[in-house]
């Protein structure tokens, strides 16, 4: 017996999904619930944002149904932020200048180039030049050799940076091991 006002056609590639609507739903274990919020934990900051659902799901973002988004609570020592509406056509607000969209994207694309937290250099790992010979290890890009090589130039560079520090010997371990010395000759 067919449905009134629901098709679906049978294609090569199995059951069409033409006439289904489709929705997001709770991300709770269980909950099947349609989703109107979307959780986003901000680590940096210790703080759980509950804001109206994304338009788009996001892969680090959780869709929450309306009871389990009234319901959640922070990992203890966060915030947890309630963002009710987002206003993002506000006539009356100015509209960002080219310049400040340039800039904001120079600087999400700048943040997103150093991933380490250390100073970058600016330099390209990989060596681009035609001398580079692939079937050398030594001065192949193949990213297993050029892998190695960078392993091993970090690491020489980690034992210049701890050149001048030396292991120190503990007092107490010093004066135990010259008592032990001390009785053994005297016996």
């Amino acid at each position: 017996m067919a449905r009134r006002g629901r098709t679906t056609k049978i294609s090569s590639w199995g059951l069409g999904l033409d006439g289904v609507s489709t929705f997001r739903r709770c991300c709770r274990p269980g909950c099947g619930r349609p989703a109107v919020a979307t959780l986003i934990y901000a680590y940096s900051e210790s703080t759980a944002v509950i804001s109206p659902l994304s338009p788009n799901p996001e892969p680090h973002a959780w869709d929450l149904c309306e009871r389990h988004s009234a319901h959640i609570t922070a990992p203890v020592g966060w915030e947890l932020v309630r963002v009710e509406a987002v206003d993002i056509f506000d006539d009356e607000a100015h509209a960002l200048e080219d310049e400040e969209l340039t800039a904001l994207a120079q600087a999400v694309r700048e943040a997103g180039r150093v991933t380490t937290g250390l100073v970058d250099n600016g330099g390209d790992p990989i060596e681009y030049e035609a001398t580079k010979d692939f079937n050398d290890p030594s001065t192949s890009n193949h990213p297993v050799h050029r892998t190695k090589r960078i392993e091993e130039h970090l690491a020489a560079e980690k034992d210049a940076r701890r050149s001048h520090l030396h292991v120190v010997p503990d007092p107490a371990e010093a004066a135990e091991d010259a008592e032990d010395t001390g009785e053994e000759h005297s016996n």
